[in-house]
């Protein structure tokens, strides 16, 4: 990927006449140099059983390749035909819900041999038959993939399997540190193990979560491997993953280990949907962008955006330029949409692409086409951006099950403070990478700051790792709800929070719902005025050992407890917060912890609606995106190093004042190759 992509998914299959030419002189006109074909279509190439069709994948192939647009091959695993079910009706996953019905897509069981049995013959049969055609640069597995739910009789005999692996065939261990002597659960006999299904045990049904994620990574690495043996050299293999969704794409996704998935591929890919209009913040473009960079460490493919979709997502004027340079700031390769035209019928009707429903060019088309022509003229200087962050926020599957077995007060999980982190972070212009439980110490130790939320499952040896890098000079911010159970959700037997009481200098044994709590700050806390609002959800009553209060419980039964508190362990320092924090407090809070940390700089100058992010471009230069997420322009100071603005040419001089329209953006690439390289100087704005 060594210049930057523009790609659309097309389905020449779903088009309601013959049009192929008239896309495609289309496409060349609004800058595609990318198509995404194949990976939805499993009935239209094999139409019956054993009975194959690839003409539509060759004609696209061989027009795509005449017109210089390069093609992605998609695996078309994830919706099965209509015959498969009527020969094979156990393929489809039996869930908490009972039987599937066939109809949508992504019902069946990803563990079914037989299911196994056609996708790899339809796999090797679609790849042997593209891998040498010369515009096929790659192949997504899959596509969105999840495990579904699947927990029929055939789930449950592999997960006892894996519980008798993981515990060496030990039943009085799993009993014990599963703690299924409660209400009678406690197995005597392997035969004996119940289905999962219907478990009330936290522990036991977190382990099932982690199995049933397990499953996904099994899955895609088996069809990377598949692909593999066909890929030719330069070709890769990509994958694009999703997120919690709440109307569009949003948190940690429950179903998959994003991190353990990625192993197999090559480069990351993602889907990512967001708010548009007037909601549109930018905060899930570079929260999943930053997520899926964070997974090879590396540039990663957008392979599904919005351009249209919903009536509510149907973009502003100059929007759609602001999202597609939004994904680049964030470290991406390529940017794709869902998808080229709007279907005509189906379920997905309404979900707009780039084309409407006329299939003639209209306003989103038409900025469409700055926007390529805009990638081909600067993607010398775009192109594999390396950002490099100081600051880390650890999240862990783990944790988000098992605070869904023990959720929050109203409905609150462990993504509602994921995100609330993260968009504090994100409105301070803080670059951020993200970091697992099983992330080495080397790695966080390249970090000044680790944010971490609600880590409320975690082994002995995390904890552990992360005390080491706090003694050791690293900042790190806890949450409430960190430290309370092992891996097992088997609450500790010490005071909270456990194992990081070490360096946090704080503990408790008190927890409750607030009701009517406020904050009252200490002068320690001087970046907070004392309306930093009011307690939500979740209060802890800590009680400070070793550890600064800087701020109590403003209640006359609780103000005798710390919310907050600050303790110096070794080099470093540790943050904990007690109870769920509005965003102004947070604001207010990471503020001091930054300027602690040494990590506030010029970008933290601004602040939000005005966003600025950054990397190092191929040559060594410091390219610094600053974006508008606001229907207002802005007008700025800027304080970095003279530079170039490269969509305008213009010469920019340090202090110079700029100003951007609303939903408007700026790329400034420094004007020194040699002297940006080595440039760590400009605080977070080293990312």
């Amino acid at each position: 990927m060594e210049r930057l992509h523009y790609g659309v998914a097309y389905y020449d299959e779903y088009m309601p006449y013959e049009r192929l030419d008239k896309d495609i002189e289309m496409m060349k006109a609004a800058g595609i140099t990318v198509v995404r074909i194949a990976e939805s279509t499993w009935s239209t190439h094999e139409p019956q059983n054993g009975v194959f069709d690839f003409k539509s994948v060759d004609r696209v192939l061989d027009a795509m390749h005449k017109a210089g647009i390069d093609v992605i091959i998609g695996t078309p695993t994830y919706a099965i035909p209509p015959w498969m079910v009527r020969e094979h009706p156990e393929i489809l996953a039996v869930t908490k819900d009972g039987p599937g019905k066939y109809g949508a897509r992504q019902i069946m069981d990803i563990t079914s041999p037989v299911y196994l049995f056609y996708a790899e013959r339809i796999i090797r049969k679609l790849i042997s038959r593209t891998c040498a055609h010369p515009a096929v640069i790659g192949y997504q597995i899959d596509n969105e993939t999840k495990h579904y739910g699947t927990a029929g009789p055939n789930v449950q005999l592999q997960f006892v399997k894996a519980m008798r692996a993981k515990f060496g065939n030990d039943l009085n261990e799993l009993n014990r540190r599963f703690g299924l002597t409660y209400w009678s659960n406690r197995i005597e006999a392997w035969e004996d193990f119940p289905s999962v299904l219907g478990t009330i045990n936290g522990s036991l049904g977190a382990e099932f979560a982690r199995f049933q994620r397990q499953l996904v990574t099994d899955f895609l690495a088996w069809q990377a491997g598949i692909v593999n043996e066909y890929k030719k050299p330069g070709q890769f293999v990509t994958h694009n993953f999703d997120f919690e969704w709440r109307g569009h794409s949003y948190g940690v996704q429950r179903d998959v280990d994003h991190f353990k998935a990625a192993e197999c591929l090559d480069i990351a890919g993602v889907d990512i949907y967001h708010p548009s209009q007037g909601e549109l913040t930018g905060a899930e473009i570079s929260f999943g962008g930053d997520m899926t960079r964070s997974l090879k460490q590396s540039n990663y493919l957008v392979l599904e955006t919005q351009a249209q979709a919903f009536p509510h997502w149907t973009p502003y004027p100059g929007q759609l330029r602001l999202l597609a340079f939004s994904h680049l700031a964030s470290g991406a390769s390529m940017v794709a949409y869902w998808h080229w035209h709007s279907i005509h019928n189906s379920f997905e009707t309404y979900w707009k692409g780039l084309l409407s429903h006329d299939l003639q060019p209209n306003p989103i088309y038409n900025e469409a086409k700055t926007i390529g022509a805009d990638f081909a003229r600067l993607s010398e200087s775009l192109s594999g951006m390396r950002k490099i962050n100081r600051v880390a926020m650890l999240v862990s599957n783990e944790a988000l099950s098992s605070i869904d077995w023990f959720p929050l007060p109203g409905g609150v999980n462990y993504n509602d403070l994921v995100r609330r982190c993260y968009d504090t972070l994100y409105k301070l212009n803080v670059g951020c990478d993200f970091v697992h439980p099983e992330t080495d110490a080397k790695v966080l130790a390249e970090y000044d700051l680790i944010v971490v939320p609600a880590l409320y499952s975690a082994p002995d040896e995390l904890l552990e790792k992360l005390n080491d890098y706090t003694e050791k000079g690293g900042h790190i911010v806890y949450t409430f709800k960190s430290g309370f159970t092992n891996d097992d959700v088997q609450v500790r037997t010490s005071a909270q929070p456990g194992l990081i009481e070490r360096a946090c200098g704080v503990n408790y044994q008190l927890f409750i719902e607030p009701k009517d709590v406020r904050i009252q700050v200490t002068n320690d806390f001087s970046s907070i005025s004392e309306e930093a609002g009011s307690v939500e959800t979740w209060m802890e009553l800590l009680t400070p050992t070793t550890a600064e209060v800087l701020a109590r419980y403003d209640h006359p039964q609780w103000n005798e407890y710390a919310a907050i508190t600050r303790n110096v362990f070794g080099k470093g320092t540790a943050t904990y917060i007690g109870f769920m924090p509005e965003e102004k407090l947070l604001l207010g809070l990471f503020e001091q912890v930054l300027r602690e940390a040494g990590l506030w700089g010029q970008d933290q100058k601004l602040a939000f609606p005005l966003i600025v992010k950054s990397g190092i471009n191929r040559a060594g230069c410091r390219v610094r995106y600053f974006l508008n997420y606001s229907d207002e322009s802005v007008s700025f100071e800027y304080g970095y190093r003279d530079g170039r603005e490269l969509l305008s040419g213009d010469d920019i001089r340090h202090g110079q004042l700029l100003r951007l329209p609303g939903w408007g953006f700026a790329i400034v690439e420094d004007r020194e190759s040699a002297a940006c390289s080595s440039a760590i100087e400009d605080g977070v704005a080293k990312d």
